[in-house]
């Protein structure tokens, strides 16, 4: 720790940055600010000064508010309590629901300017509004979360970590959570001597709550979207905010341009999970559908097997997506490379994107379209820059906040062979 950390500085908030964070300038120096908004004049503490270029703070008084602050939805993670105990996972509280929208739109537009060197309004020939989902304008952008993810201190007290900290925060209270995993969660001090980590869930196949206590044996659970149940492990990776699931199946429907969608055409749906896109994009294909879903955990690859059954056609394997792609696409047959080039790939990737390797693998498949979901925007802008360098312009693009109060944003966007 440098000789600067714990002084208090006057701070003009200027920008919002990716990650949630809040930009200003000390004597030339680029401070990143937790707890505030854009515009605001605040009083924060230097948390961090390590590097040359820029210190971390954290806000401890609003001077000059902005006309977006509002009382934070979590009283646990306001301002009036010490930032080393301020609940994390709701960095966004503090902001008006259509303002953080805005700041979101923000990221995503600076995102796709300086890593894909792309002006999306130019583009997309309009400008790209991040869209609410269904019902949470009525709740505030509460209630939310069918999973929450609790940790558990020394003395078995389970609660959220503190922002940027592994210090558990107990907490009374859980407001982006549904209401069945807030009832249900196991708060107060004591609760779970023992356990280091608990995940609270309530699937939408059933009426009750789970808890999964550490590494205990997974339970397969029931998912229901529309019309379609998918089998998910309780441990496994399903989409959080409640509607997420119907809300991205409708994007990836809605950004598959049918024109380009052959029938006959070999699909891949890669990161694929259970197979809740590769249905979204079976549904489009018909029947008949010839689909692969490629997915690195076994147990998600069985339960996408299962999942996709009603198409003769679909194939579950499971395999890292940038070795399978490989071996893929070194193999083939003039046939099959003749179908890759008629089918549409929808791809779901980490956090970090599908990266260089993979977007190589994708473009030398020559496929007649790719729908990328993401749920970051730079790593978003650095793929969609690959694409671009290999032959694939982003053609349309839509963003939703499926994570409100936070700063993470889900977008989907089809690119296409240039001309």
């Amino acid at each position: 720790m440098g000789e600067s950390v714990g002084t208090l500085l006057d701070l003009d908030v200027t920008g919002i940055a990716h990650g949630g964070i809040s930009v200003a300038r000390h004597e030339g120096r680029v401070v990143f600010v937790s707890d505030a908004i854009p515009g605001e004049r605040v009083v924060a503490r230097v948390t961090e000064d390590r590097k040359k270029s820029f210190w971390r703070a954290d806000t401890v008084s609003v001077e000059t508010p902005s006309e977006h602050r509002v009382d934070h939805v979590w009283p646990e993670a306001a301002l009036d309590r010490d930032p080393a105990v301020r609940a994390g996972g709701a960095e966004f509280g503090h902001i008006a629901l259509a303002h953080q929208r805005t700041l979101k739109h923000d990221v995503l537009v600076d995102s796709f300017a300086r890593f894909a060197h792309t002006d999306l309004a130019e583009v997309l020939g309009h400008d790209v509004v991040v869209e609410a989902a269904p019902g949470d304008d009525e709740s505030n952008g509460t209630g939310w979360r069918t999973r929450v993810r609790l940790h558990v201190d020394a003395d078995g007290t389970a609660g959220p970590f503190a922002a940027r900290s592994h210090t558990v925060v107990p907490v009374t209270s859980l407001p982006l959570a549904s209401r069945v995993v807030q009832e249900n969660a196991p708060l107060g001090r004591g609760a779970m001597p023992g356990a280091s980590v608990v995940d609270v869930l309530a699937p939408s196949g059933s009426e009750g709550a789970r808890l999964v206590i550490d590494e205990q044996k997974p339970t397969v659970v029931t998912e229901v979207v529309g019309e379609r149940s998918f089998a998910v492990d309780d441990n496994g990776f399903w989409q959080v905010h409640r509607a997420a699931p119907a809300v991205l199946t409708a994007a990836v429907q809605d950004l598959v341009d049918r024109d380009r969608l052959d029938p006959e055409g070999q699909h891949l749906d890669l990161y694929g999970g259970v197979g809740l896109l590769g249905a979204a994009l079976g549904d489009l294909v018909g029947p008949r559908a010839k689909l692969t879903s490629v997915e690195s955990s076994e147990r998600a690859t069985e339960h996408a097997q299962e999942n996709l059954a009603e198409w003769i056609g679909a194939r579950a394997e499971t395999g890292r997506v940038d070795r399978w792609l490989q071996r893929t696409v070194s193999s083939l047959s003039a046939g099959e490379r003749q179908r890759h080039r008629a089918g549409t790939i929808v791809l779901d990737p980490p956090r970090s994107g599908a990266g260089r390797e993979v977007v190589v693998q994708i473009a030398a498949l020559q496929p007649a379209q790719v729908v990328y979901v993401a749920c970051d925007p730079v790593a978003l802008a650095r793929d969609v820059a690959t694409f671009a360098d290999l032959g694939y312009r982003l053609e349309a693009l839509r963003a939703f906040d499926l994570f409100p109060h936070t700063h993470h944003l889900e977008a989907v966007a089809r690119l296409v062979p240039v001309g």
